[in-house]
């Protein structure tokens, strides 16, 4: 997530000492390069001369995307970028609509502020729905989502009706309430909290058209105050417990007691996801500092544990100015210190059960998590990756004690309890190491986490416990690579004769890589979240990297046990047409694969996911309105990849403002659904629609195709995709 709510080449010199990514492909060994070519031939390769990122981009061949190693091709061709301005406001830079191939048809499906459970009500376009009713409407500013079929008469998932669970991440303060002020009053603190968290609903196809049922028993919304049971070995430490609240539409009311650190109220910032294979939802809480302030000065860095762990994660007495804090003192840190620890986490939801609690799965981290992607290799054990997306964080890998039970749901319920996690650590050879965070792991100084002062316990249960509420404190401790801000983890489909564990990882960018005056996260802790100033390395090797770039990796030995994998990246994104003046390590041109050269630029990658029949699609999350450096990409969008070739082509992009985030398929691929997140973000409270009417201005009527669809503000929605021939999504 980038938005309001968000704390914002060939060429070898490299000013790190470190080799950059284009001396280390030169000189791995040949056993080596497999992985980093992928299936372009040899013969191609020499004629373009040798291995090198820009000798790839050579080998391409005009036409068609073509069948692959487990990829099916790509059947249509990339869209232009959004820089009209013709169907837009006057302030708007970029085409207010969303635009898909010829061939395809992109409709509206669900909105902010629409009924999707029993008891709903219609959106008020003015914005004067009340947090009550906010919670039985689609949530705001929608990220990510997964879709949950129904088994049908056959025992095969159904592609005609499902469960959409669907991640709200953040409010538009300016726009969500008639007055537009935020943190106002406890109606509008509470409206806010009930527009953040989960919107669960049923889709329904009936003659071809896809709809809410919004009077479904499985409709249900979890938002900033929904009962969460906390789990795993964080569970019931000290620091998880926060000061007890009765809370109600007029305020939150101290108890006078502690929680006991296994519940919570809540789940906030929901920003990307994952699925479990027994069929849960992971929805990953991001940003959720910003959602915290204070009445009174907070402890600093260097006052103590409670200092030292609020600058680490970013926790300042304003945080993004939702003023929660103002009306709702659970979420004031003056007055209830330790409220914050009970978010960053992981949180499983059972779609098909509308009575089940959430769970906090601590065993995976407290971070500011972006998505959540598993893996079950041949064996049968569990692994789940996941990125830390801020600048300078880092990769997890957590890894389950058990295995996964495919024949038994309820035995695989607590799989996500007990494990070991580990951070990502990118060697220059182009090989990695997975470091546990664990009590005896050694760190910085030689010494073990046990022994170090930011996690020291009774035992070692409770060194893990601080470890984990801690987690990046752990990771700066153990030497992990910092990352150019690591968001969305996809693994690739093992099918069509590709076997390997090849995971895939969005760095969205990262504006203080290799800049001066160079510094590093503190082997201590102590770093201010985003602040440091990396050298470039082999794993990040551009300086002043606004565009970012995709790492993937194999594990050694197709195994998620492995402690050592192979690496490379994917792709640069960046803008072919750029005058910018290049820098040392950064031409800001990329390395995209496309057909024209230069027909499906993107920067700033964030949303990543494969689909089950092995084509890669990534999203992206920049400013949207193509002004600055991003004037000739455009309004953000969505393009599909090949994993072998790189080839890209352009499939969407979006209206004015918005980021394009968020992406399910129909069993069938015959129907996709996509996120369009805050459009026209930069409208006000005097006016809502000040750089965007859309969704209204694209479609006039709701998903029913007779309700008129209102303005009055611009909304975050789902859009569902079809082909016209009624094929698959990308053939």
């Amino acid at each position: 997530m980038k938005g309001i709510k968000h704390p914002r080449n060939d060429v070898t010199i490299n000013p790190s000492g470190n080799a950059s990514i284009y001396d280390v492909i030169d000189g791995i060994d040949a056993s080596r390069r497999t992985f980093i070519k992928g299936s372009v031939g040899t013969t191609a390769l020499a004629a373009a001369g040798g291995l090198t990122l820009s000798g790839l981009v050579s080998t391409v061949q005009a036409g068609p995307v073509p069948a692959g190693l487990g990829f099916p091709g790509i059947g249509f061709e990339s869209v232009p970028a959004s820089v009209s301005i013709t169907s837009a406001p006057a302030a708007a830079a970029v085409a207010d609509k969303i635009t898909v191939p010829v061939g395809y048809k992109a409709e509206l499906f669900v909105a902010w502020g629409d009924a999707i459970m029993p008891g709903g009500v219609a959106f008020a376009a003015d914005a004067s729905n009340t947090a009550a009713e906010q919670a039985k409407q689609f949530g705001a500013h929608n990220d990510g989502m997964a879709f949950f079929p129904f088994t049908g008469a056959d025992g095969q998932p159904t592609s005609d009706r499902g469960i959409l669970a669907v991640n709200n991440e953040y409010t538009h303060e300016e726009i969500l309430t008639p007055a537009g002020i935020a943190g106002a009053s406890i109606a509008a603190v509470r409206k806010s909290q009930a527009a953040h968290g989960v919107s669960i609903l049923e889709a329904r196809r009936r003659n071809g058209k896809w709809a809410v049922a919004k009077t479904s028993p499985y409709g249900r919304r979890l938002t900033a105050n929904t009962k969460t049971r906390i789990s795993g070995p964080a569970a019931g430490h000290a620091l998880m417990k926060a000061n007890e609240y009765m809370i109600n539409d007029n305020g939150s009311f101290p108890t006078g007691k502690l929680t006991d650190g296994f519940s919570a109220c809540g789940t906030i910032n929901n920003c990307a996801n994952g699925v479990t294979p027994w069929g849960t939802y992971l929805t990953c809480e991001e940003n959720f500092n910003g959602n915290f302030g204070s009445n009174a000065a907070l402890p600093t860095a260097g006052s103590g544990e409670v200092g030292k762990l609020y600058n680490r994660y970013g926790v300042t007495s304003v945080g993004f100015e939702y003023f929660w804090h103002k009306h709702d003192p659970r979420f004031d840190l003056s007055v209830n210190p330790n409220e914050s620890n009970l978010f960053g986490w992981v949180v499983e939801v059972d779609p098909y059960d509308p009575k089940s609690v959430p769970v906090k799965r601590t065993a995976l981290g407290r971070i500011k998590h972006e998505s959540a992607q598993y893996v079950v290799d041949a064996a049968g054990h569990l692994a789940v990756y996941m990125g830390d997306d801020e600048r300078n964080e880092y990769i997890y890998k957590f890894v389950s004690a058990g295995k996964f039970n495919p024949t038994n749901r309820a035995a695989n319920r607590d799989l996500l309890d007990a494990g070991t996690l580990y951070v990502a650590k990118f060697a220059s050879d182009m090989t990695g190491q997975w470091l546990a965070l664990q009590p005896g792991t050694i760190g910085a100084g030689g010494v073990a986490l046990r022994d170090n002062a930011n996690f020291s316990g009774a035992n070692d249960a409770e060194v893990l416990a601080k470890i984990l509420i801690k987690t990046r404190m752990a990771a700066d401790a153990v030497g992990a690579t910092m990352m150019d801000r690591p968001e969305w983890t996809g693994a690739r489909p093992r099918i069509g004769g590709f076997n390997k564990i090849e995971v895939y990882c969005t760095l969205t960018n990262n504006n203080r890589r290799g800049t001066n005056t160079a510094s590093n996260n503190k082997v201590d802790g102590s770093t201010t979240a985003g602040s440091a100033r990396p050298p470039v390395d082999a794993a990040n090797p551009r300086e002043d990297n606004i565009y970012g770039h995709i790492i993937r990796w194999q594990e050694n030995g197709d195994t998620v046990l492995a402690t050592a994998f192979s690496w490379n990246l994917f792709l640069q994104a960046g803008d072919t047409k750029t005058t910018r003046a290049p820098k040392p390590t950064n031409n800001y041109k990329g390395n995209i694969v496309a057909d024209p050269f230069g027909s499906a630029d993107f920067g700033a990658p964030d949303g990543l996911w494969f689909d089950h029949f092995g084509r890669l699609w990534v999203q992206t999350d920049q400013i949207g309105d193509a002004s600055g450096v991003w004037n000739n990409i455009g309004a953000n969008c969505m393009v599909c990849a090949d994993p072998n070739t790189g080839m890209a082509r352009r499939f969407l992009t979006g209206p004015n403002g918005c980021e394009v985030t968020g992406m399910a398929l129909s069993p069938d691929g015959k129907t996709m659904w996509v996120g369009v997140q805050h459009p026209g973000e930069a409208g006000t409270a005097a006016s809502p629609e000040l750089t965007s009417r859309w969704p209204a201005v694209q479609w006039g009527v709701q998903s029913d195709g007779v309700t008129p669809l209102p303005f009055g503000r611009p909304r975050s929605s789902l859009v569902v995709i079809t082909k016209d021939d009624g094929g698959i999504i990308g053939s």
